[in-house]
């Protein structure tokens, strides 16, 4: 392992771990780096924690897969940020919701994980497999991006009790080699409310207005906790006459393994295009649902990873709506021929 360190944490060099070489068409050398949460003891129920590596300042590197140490009993979901600067100098610290009632003198300083620069990179839930990337890209970080750290975002939704720690986390796959098309993800995510007993759709629409920037989708994933049923994303078009076209990038039920999904059209989004996502809800609790960060709030996330060729990936990484009951598709003047059957079943 490395020895070098600044602000408590480890340079992403080279000589990490032994080298892996991938056979395709286009070959290239490939090293695997352990991103682990350093054997932590979450003591209360809901906790997020973050750990940073700073990535070596000179040099870049491409991220191509992402192989995930973790289990659903333990670890509720993860989340990799890319940063211009962590959240904090510790090695690890609380990400989640500040929580100003606990007084526990052990417990973790709390900061967001990017102080600045924050992008997403990978999400794992639901005991979700490793994620390779198509050959030829990879995310790149390091030199010539406004990546300088990556931090690990791990939540844990039960308490561990006295000598039971844990180390989930990430070995990151990655090349030096250059390569041409670099990866990015556009996650689209809802506010609002789930009334008692009752089917709610959760809706955001997102458009691409990035001139001169064509990103090809290639894997999708959706998020949700246990009152999800169905998630369902898309790509819009509007004709010359005015009809949109709604191409479906993905659907599926959010309680199977939250993994990225290839998306089987081969299509584009350039300037001008909408993506749209919908989550189809069933409560049956006698109280409203909030969209919030606990298990026991909802969330409704459509990730969107895509690659670019010969140009930066998008700057616009994140777009949440109002959510319901303030946002649907059917009031928003942008949208019409809506899918509104489709969207909702499998």
């Amino acid at each position: 392992m490395p020895s070098t360190t600044t602000l408590g944490v480890c340079y992403l060099i080279v000589a990490v771990a032994a080298a892996v070489l991938w056979h395709s068409a286009e070959s290239y050398h490939v090293d695997k780096y352990s991103l682990l949460m350093p054997n932590v003891r979450p003591k209360k129920m809901d906790l997020y924690l973050c750990t940073p590596i700073r990535i070596d300042p000179n040099k870049s590197y491409f991220i191509v897969t992402f192989e995930p140490k973790a289990y659903g009993h333990t670890s509720h979901h993860m989340l990799l940020y890319g940063c211009s600067e962590p959240g904090s100098s510790e090695p690890v610290w609380n990400c989640g919701e500040m929580d100003s009632s606990s007084n526990d003198q052990n417990s973790y300083m709390h900061s967001n994980p990017c102080k600045s620069g924050s992008n997403i990179l990978y999400a794992w839930a639901l005991d979700a497999p490793t994620l390779k990337l198509p050959n030829g890209v990879g995310f790149k970080v390091g030199l010539g991006t406004q990546i300088k750290y990556l931090v690990l975002q791990v939540h844990y939704h039960r308490m561990f009790k006295e000598g039971e720690t844990d180390n989930s986390g990430i070995f990151l796959h990655y090349t030096e080699k250059q390569l041409e098309k670099q990866a990015g993800v556009y996650l689209l995510a809802t506010d609002g409310i789930i009334p008692p007993n009752s089917f709610e759709n959760l809706e955001t629409s997102c458009p691409l207005l990035e001139t001169g920037k064509v990103i090809h989708p290639f894997a999708y994933r959706v998020h949700t906790h246990e009152l999800g049923k169905v998630v369902a994303g898309y790509r819009v078009k509007t004709s010359s006459n005015g009809v949109q076209k709604w191409d479906l990038l993905g659907k599926r039920d959010p309680l199977t393994p939250q993994m990225f999904y290839p998306i089987e059209k081969n299509l584009t989004v350039k300037n001008g295009d909408l993506l749209a996502a919908r989550c189809t809800m069933e409560s049956r609790r006698d109280t409203i649902t909030r969209i919030g960060p606990t298990s026991n709030d909802e969330m409704c996330n459509f990730y969107v990873m895509y690659w670019v060729e010969g140009t930066e990936p998008l700057e616009q990484q994140l777009c949440v709506s109002e959510g319901s009951p303030r946002y649907y598709w059917e009031n928003d003047p942008l949208l019409n021929n809506i899918p509104d059957e489709e969207a909702s079943i499998l």
